[in-house]
């Protein structure tokens, strides 16, 4: 029983390394930060501003969501990272498609004759890690989107500047000129101000949703030059330039780093694609990978060290710009 047990935690802790290191880097310290001195800035008008919102929030609820609000772990962190991916998704349909799969998976599994509690664990981590993953690929698609058609929108804004329009206006017509993510949030932005919302503060929650620097360094210079003056059209074409120059050096990034990406992926799942065959063809003889000790040390002893390899390509071809 002693050796079963410690294959499971193996296998969790493998998976735990797998999925922290090719997760992208966290951004959680620099919105606190950012957060605080927003607070600092409007003081009591923030605090009212966010009462009224939770209270809104609460009232668009429902009851799922409000159960699965109390279950799973950082429900305010959970529902900010289903409003980066733009969509209507909600926190308790999130929790009911995670229990759902978690449910259907370890019912394969023990069909397929499994021991419980490897089935319940590999349901689990399937249950909790494929919605987890799909949120994941949907906000960094829309994100890239959004970073893309960025300088587009800078550029639109510069000319809007130099004709003579305000700051505030020309946001507006951004929203409506351009399509996609970006015209989305300069849309928000837009109606944020029109029911009273300063602009620094529309933008800043806006910057804390996408948590994307590019858009950062737009907050950024728009407050800088709004505290120190200057030609705001200028600066905002500088900084157009750079964050073209800026994708540019990504892709190239992106480009070198790709065959190495390949062939980690590739080495990473080629052991359990051959596991899966093999007991698709033959169950009976893989089984005896949870029946005999020394096959169970032996595998958690490769589960190890595959997760320890793949956390050292990651960080590896790993570049932050």
């Amino acid at each position: 029983m002693m050796p079963f047990v410690l294959v499971i935690v193996g296998a969790s802790i493998v998976l735990a390394m797998v999925a922290l290191a090719f997760s992208g880097p966290s951004a959680g310290r620099a919105q606190s930060r950012r957060i605080a001195a927003l607070r600092d800035r409007h003081g009591d008008a923030l605090v009212v501003a966010e009462a009224q919102l939770r209270r809104i929030s609460m009232n668009r609820d429902t009851r799922m969501d409000l159960a699965f609000t109390r279950i799973l772990p950082n429900p305010v962190q959970l529902a900010k990272r289903l409003a980066m991916t733009g969509k209507t998704w909600t926190v308790g349909q999130y929790g009911l498609a995670t229990a759902g799969i978690a449910l259907v998976v370890a019912a394969l599994m023990l069909l397929k004759g499994l021991p419980i509690l490897l089935a319940l664990l590999f349901g689990v981590f399937v249950g909790v890690g494929l919605p987890h993953f799909l949120v994941g690929k949907t906000i960094g698609r829309r994100v890239g989107r959004f970073t893309a058609k960025f300088p587009d929108a800078i550029d639109l804004l510069v000319r809007g500047l130099r004709s003579g329009l305000p700051i505030s206006e020309t946001i507006g017509v951004v929203g409506h000129e351009i399509d996609g993510p970006v015209g989305e949030e300069f849309r928000a932005v837009s109606d944020k101000m029109k029911i009273g919302r300063t602009m620094d503060a529309a933008l800043q929650e806006t910057a804390d949703r996408l948590g994307t620097p590019e858009f950062q360094f737009f907050v950024i210079t728009i407050a800088i030059q709004r505290e120190t003056g200057g030609n705001l059209a200028e600066t905002l074409a500088n900084l157009s330039n750079v964050l073209r120059l800026r994708g540019q050096m990504k892709l190239k990034i992106k480009a070198m780093s790709s065959e190495s990406k390949a062939s980690a992926y590739i080495i990473g799942a080629l052991p359990f694609i051959v596991f899966a065959m093999i007991w698709v063809i033959n169950g009976t003889y893989m089984q005896k990978f949870f029946i005999d000790e020394r096959l169970m040390v032996l595998g958690m002893g490769g589960m190890v060290w595959m997760g320890i390899g793949a956390f050292i390509m990651s960080k590896m071809i790993s570049f932050e710009i």
